[in-house]
């Protein structure tokens, strides 16, 4: 297990979160995208637990774990079919995690400042956001275009940290892919594995960098009270 020791007087002012399989269950939105762009190309469609899995991984994973035998060009026009079905069904299904708006208010509670840091285009976080009432909430939102690289570079995450004006060894950033984990550790910021996202198992979440595996929600709240309590 690749567990990081916290560092002296720990403290916890921010928590920081990845989209896709870490705040809001967005798999159904993507498959069903995936599905129409297969469709649009002569393939037959697969089932959302068949893809559940690759959800985190991006338009063109999706692509590949969905088709046999397509050169680049095959695979990257049904990888635009599936971004522009995307932009329709974005948010018809996605839903927050179990116990996520909990902590949301929690952290709201605790004066714990909250935002997101995603790889996902602007043209799909934002509208999604706005679905869910959270975007004036966020005390930053960056997508995956907001800088000109992308996790698990530490630009996005530096950015972020700059906009809630608060040193990055005081954020937590939860996410469900070891580019998040790495994404974390290369800003000196907290990492959580987000147990409960798009975790395979031949992932191996557990040897990530990481702080925290945290396999319920619920368990975010009472890590950051512990913590912050005992300075």
């Amino acid at each position: 297990m690749n567990k990081l020791p916290l560092p002296p007087q720990a403290s916890i002012k921010a928590v920081l979160f990845d989209l896709d399989g870490t705040l809001a269950d967005t798999a159904a939105d993507l498959v069903a995208a995936l599905n129409l762009a297969l469709i649009d190309h002569g393939h037959e469609a697969v089932t959302l637990d068949a893809m559940r899995h690759v959800a985190s991984d991006g338009s063109l994973a999706l692509v590949k774990a969905s088709t046999t035998g397509l050169n680049d060009e095959q695979l990257e026009q049904v990888r635009q079919s599936l971004l522009t079905h995307y932009a329709s069904v974005n948010g018809q299904q996605a839903e927050l995690f179990t116990g996520m708006a909990a902590l949301l208010t929690a952290l709201s509670d605790r004066n714990i400042a909250f935002g997101l840091v995603t790889n996902k285009p602007a043209r799909y976080t934002r509208p999604y956001m706005d679905q869910t009432g959270l975007t004036s909430k966020m005390a930053t939102i960056i997508s995956g275009d907001t800088t000109t690289l992308s996790k698990p570079h530490a630009a996005p995450m530096l950015l972020a940290a700059q906009q809630m004006a608060i040193e990055p060894q005081q954020i937590l950033y939860l996410g469900d892919a070891l580019r998040d984990l790495e994404a974390a550790k290369v800003t000196n910021m907290l990492g959580g594995v987000a147990g409960w996202g798009y975790i395979k198992d031949a992932d191996s979440a557990a040897q990530w960098p990481h702080h925290f595996y945290f396999n319920q929600v619920e368990e975010i709240i009472k890590t950051i009270d512990a913590i912050n309590q005992s300075r």
